[in-house]
């Protein structure tokens, strides 16, 4: 530790950095069958040595690439013996959709564009009729399947992971992490100062607030230094040109997120219903909506999920960034998340033929110059042949259209690589092809230019741009928190902030899930006057050259 003037450097060796980052709670694991991986006490194979994470507990998923009737039967012989059986989901598989638009849709429909060559197939176990066993673990299975069977013939099997989309935790319930501040927000009945003078020494923002000094990083989940709050904006919107000023076509800015709200910014600008082949991608039903119905989970106490608000929030960070955009935003992401990784791939496979498509001039399809990835997972196993590429391979049929796929780092103040972001060291790795466009991680800076204190980090990390205590668009939410004082004079009403109003159609917030469309607005701004003339096609290596070339002076 070293000492200059009045602040402390800790100087932190690989060991210390490259934590596990905590698991999800509870509340979060239970709407989806989660299971928390923990190295200590799962089900070990000689020479695995998995890392901490969390999956689906009753679900295994298998590459397109492999031989499903194969894989299958090797998973039933292994499971036989445990009281269990496996089979194949057809709730799920790659190439399908649900035609329910519920998140928890029983109902799907193979896709006439689908030839099964790329993508995943999910495995589902279950006890089997008339055994009475363990409640059914694919962890458990994909181990002893491995020891039977030998990893080799498992290769390309894996766990489907849970996703998180990462704003820095905050909120009234520790919904995505075991932080301890996701509980402690200032304007909680939990705060002793709540009831005290707003305006005297009491106030949850003065030194006197003890959540600012016991954990550095968790101070970003409160109000007033970074947590999601309303802010007052009194400027012009983006100033977008209209066409006929424009001599290129406008980039295209895709998303994949929590869906995108009302916003005067925002409205005739972002797209939510593209579609392919008159199938939707991701969720629709406007019921389960986090822009629209912001408190889904939980007490009935009207406390806003902690992720209501995320995708419109992005989308305006685009706008700011680059106002000429268009806005492309499809909804995979509940408000409290997580979302299983078999879902984002279907997905991404989806947007991938879109993208191809356009590519190729034929009909259906649509061009993406940007897509913005806000979530990832922590892989169990990376350094080894049991790593499933799957979702790399999904990447780069993307990024082989010429779309540049930006991936945010995570904040979980870890140097371990989080995925999909930590294939971007692949992606720019010395003597790598550029056949296709770049994958680029980012992680967040506060305000200042620093590195944000809950950032993830490594040399995985492409690049920084601000992700701390930025403003952007909000849906125009009330929440069930209330002013601390109010009351009635000369005739007006005359209160403190309400902490979760956002009628002003604007908050504040933090997190690498920010830092991704602000660079993904950069690029888009870079790329639009390298662009060609509406109704002007171009090839597929044009596209992917001028993806590299203005990544490379982006990033430098």
């Amino acid at each position: 530790m070293t000492h200059a003037g009045d602040q402390f450097t800790v100087h932190l060796d690989a060991g210390q950095v490259d934590h596990d980052p905590p698991t999800l709670a509870a509340e979060a694991l239970e709407p989806v069958e989660g299971r928390t991986l923990d190295p200590r006490n799962s089900l070990s194979v000689n020479g695995i040595q998995p890392r901490p994470t969390v999956y689906v507990g009753s679900r295994l998923l298998v590459s397109s690439l492999l031989d499903q009737e194969k894989t299958l039967k090797l998973l039933q012989k292994s499971a036989k013996k445990l009281g269990w059986q496996v089979q194949a989901d057809e709730r799920g598989p790659q190439a399908r959709v649900c035609e329910d638009e519920d998140i928890r849709a029983a109902r799907c429909t193979r896709l006439p564009w689908a030839t099964g060559e790329l993508g995943v197939s999910r495995f589902v176990v279950s006890v089997r009729d008339g055994a009475a066993a363990e409640a059914p673990d694919a962890w458990e299975l994909l181990q002893r399947a491995r020891a039977e069977h030998g990893v080799e013939a498992l290769a390309g099997v894996g766990l489907d992971h849970l996703m998180t989309p990462a704003p820095y935790p905050q909120g009234s319930e520790p919904s995505l992490s075991s932080d301890p501040f996701t509980a402690s927000n200032p304007f909680t009945a939990s705060n002793p100062f709540t009831a005290s003078n707003p305006f005297t020494a009491s106030n949850p923002f003065t030194a006197s607030n003890p959540f600012t000094a016991s954990d550095p990083a968790g101070t970003y989940a409160v109000p007033g230094s970074g947590g999601r709050q309303p802010v007052a904006y009194t400027g012009p919107a983006p100033y977008r040109r209209p066409d006929e000023q424009l001599t290129t076509r406008r980039p295209v800015v895709a998303l994949l997120d929590t869906g995108c709200g009302a916003h005067p910014w925002l409205d005739g600008i972002v797209r939510t219903d593209v579609e392919l082949d008159g199938h939707p991608i991701g969720y629709t039903d406007p019921a389960t909506l986090p822009e629209t119905h912001p408190d889904q989970v939980g007490a009935l106490d009207g406390t806003l999920d902690l992720l209501s608000g995320h995708g419109t929030f992005i989308a305006g960070l685009v706008l700011q960034n680059c106002p000429d955009a268009d806005i492309i935003s499809w909804r995979v992401v509940g408000s409290e998340g997580p979302i299983a990784e078999s879902d984002w791939l279907n997905a991404l496979t989806q947007i991938g033929e879109l993208a191809r498509r356009a590519s190729a001039g034929e009909p259906g399809g649509q061009v993406i110059d940007v897509l913005s990835l806000s979530m990832g997972y922590y892989h169990e196993t990376p350094a080894d042949v049991l790593f499933d590429p799957t979702i790399l391979e999904v990447l780069n049929s993307i990024a082989a259209s010429g779309t540049t796929i930006v991936c945010s780092a995570g904040n979980d103040s870890t140097a371990r690589p989080s995925f999909p972001a930590a294939f971007s060291a692949e992606s720019f790795a010395e003597g790598a092809s550029r056949d296709v466009a770049p994958i680029i991680s980012v992680g967040a800076r506060n305000p200042n230019g620093t590195v944000a204190l809950f950032s993830n980090s490594g040399d995985w990390v492409r690049t920084y741009v601000t992700g701390a205590a930025l403003l952007s668009t909000m849906p125009a939410f009330q929440g069930g928190l209330q002013p601390v004082a109010r009351t009635v004079a000369f005739g007006l009403v005359r209160e403190s902030i309400d902490p979760d109003d956002f009628h002003g159609h604007f908050a504040i917030w933090s997190g690498s899930s920010f830092a991704a469309p602000v660079l993904a607005g950069q690029l888009a701004t870079a790329l639009q006057e390298r662009l060609p003339a509406v109704g002007i096609d171009e090839d597929r290596e044009a596209a992917v050259n001028r993806s590299w070339e203005v990544a490379t002076a982006t990033l430098a």
